[in-house]
């Protein structure tokens, strides 16, 4: 549901500004005919103007609109708190833009404010989604190197975990006809107790204290990022490394960090004299302990590089084994698959070229005639070891499947338990009975005799 369109010649519209930002009236492209064809500025598809049940004006996509368009994805908590920034932005003097994008496309601020002779821009950012804080500081980053301030607004009840890391608050929404509260990012530091304090304003209020400079994004000193705060009688404590603040705020912490550091100074001078005495009995005291800890780390040293001569003499015996093993393991794998491979070939070399070709055309027929199946007659056979030797034929057409295992080896077939999964087909009853009382899968016989057909010229 985004907020702004183009027009094929007036270019961008914007549905929150009386003139559409264009001195173009709302009558002319709502329910008007023929239709305008307006786009979105994010994903360049079709949009037409609408207007909600509650009167919000805004531009809708056409059917078949792109999943991943991001203007259209967002929630209608989203697109009311756009519209309530552009609302204080606007009531501060300063000029508001929805979905403005970056020339090359690297960012597109929610709602971006300009000042009124132009020279000043700063983007607010309603987010409502979880983002890395990692991923906000990168975003942030292209803003200021585009010299574009921006302040992150959430709208949830749980601080975001960026909060404090980027320029940000934390609104509220109103129960009733009350205004939108920012409760949470922007504070005063108190000088008497030494930290900062959580301050409330409304949220039109803060949008002109940012824009007119009253407030503005200050870092926490190390000392003062932990911060107390009581919510519904309970303590909450929070640590915050980035305030929105008055510029008082900023020189009372510097002032009151300046203070603490004579503070310090003055008591490490009082401890420095005081050590001083203890320096000379703590050097007596190290030396004494440098050399018994010597001698504790020679002896310790010592076991030590005893225990490691014994680990390498046990990690070299059993690499000693592990390779014996291995070796083991490999030649009786390789003496497993010769004699695999030589009983497949004994067991093929049974037939002669024209009884292979006999036999393939015979279960080419028999796909035909049982399933009206077309199937691949390899024009040379390759055995399969992982089916016992045999030859894999698959179907022809739109869905290439294995229709079956041609002559797998009577042999082998212990050795291939994925075989039972599949038909097969051999020569003859004979062939079958050489699998003995177990035969792998579904055996089919092709009633092919021993000796090779003779045909007649």
């Amino acid at each position: 549901m985004p907020f702004t369109a183009l027009h094929p010649t007036a270019g961008r519209l914007d549905a929150t500004q009386p003139d559409l930002g264009c001195a173009m009236d709302w009558a002319q492209i709502h329910k008007s005919g023929p239709r305008v064809l307006l786009t979105c500025p994010e994903c360049s598809w079709g949009v037409h103007a609408k207007i909600s049940r509650y009167g919000v004006r805004f531009f809708c996509h056409d059917p078949g609109r792109p999943p991943s368009c991001e203007l259209s994805n967002e929630s209608w908590g989203h697109h009311m708190l756009k519209l309530e920034l552009a609302g204080a932005i606007r009531a501060a003097g300063w000029y508001a833009e929805l979905e403005v994008p970056a020339e090359d496309g690297s960012w597109r601020a929610d709602v971006m404010a300009s000042s009124p002779d132009g020279t000043e821009r700063m983007a607010w950012e309603a987010q409502l989604s979880p983002i890395t804080v990692e991923d906000i500081r990168a975003r942030t980053a292209r803003y200021r190197a585009e010299k574009i301030a921006v302040c992150w607004v959430s709208p949830h009840k749980k601080p975001p975990q960026w909060m404090g890391a980027v320029p940000g608050v934390r609104v509220r929404a109103p129960e009733a006809d009350g205004p939108w509260m920012v409760d949470d990012g922007v504070a005063g530091f108190n000088y008497t107790a030494g930290g900062w304090t959580f301050r409330e304003a409304e949220l039109q209020r803060f949008v002109r204290w940012a824009l007119h400079g009253q407030l503005l994004p200050c870092r926490s000193l190390p000392r003062y990022r932990r911060v107390t705060r009581v919510v519904e009688d309970r303590y909450w404590v929070s640590l915050r490394d980035l305030w929105w603040t008055s510029r008082q705020s900023v020189r009372s912490q510097n002032e009151h960090e300046e203070m603490r550091q004579r503070q310090e100074k003055a008591k490490q001078a009082r401890e420095k004299q005081q050590e001083a005495e203890a320096e000379r009995r703590r050097k007596e005291q190290e030396e004494a302990d440098r050399l018994r800890r010597a001698e504790e780390a020679a002896l310790r040293r010592e076991e030590q590089e005893k225990r490691n001569r014994i680990r390498m003499e046990e990690m070299r015996q059993r690499q000693t084994e592990e390779e014996t093993r291995r070796a083991r393991e490999q030649a009786e794998q390789e003496e497993r698959d010769r004699q695999a491979l030589e009983a497949a070939k004994a067991w093929w070399g049974r037939l002669s070229r024209q009884q292979v070709e006999e036999l393939f055309a015979a279960v080419a027929a028999l796909a035909w005639r049982e399933e009206q199946l077309r199937v691949e007659i390899p024009e040379n056979p390759s055995l399969a070891a992982h089916f016992a030797y045999g030859v894999p034929v698959y179907s022809q057409g739109r869905y290439h499947a294995l229709y079956g295992i041609v002559r797998p080896c009577p042999a082998l077939v212990s050795l291939s338990p994925q075989l039972s999964y599949h038909r097969a087909f051999v020569r003859n009853a004979q062939e079958i009975r050489e699998f003995g009382e177990t035969p792998a899968g579904r055996i089919t016989h092709l009633d092919l005799p021993d000796h090779e057909q003779l045909t007649m010229d």
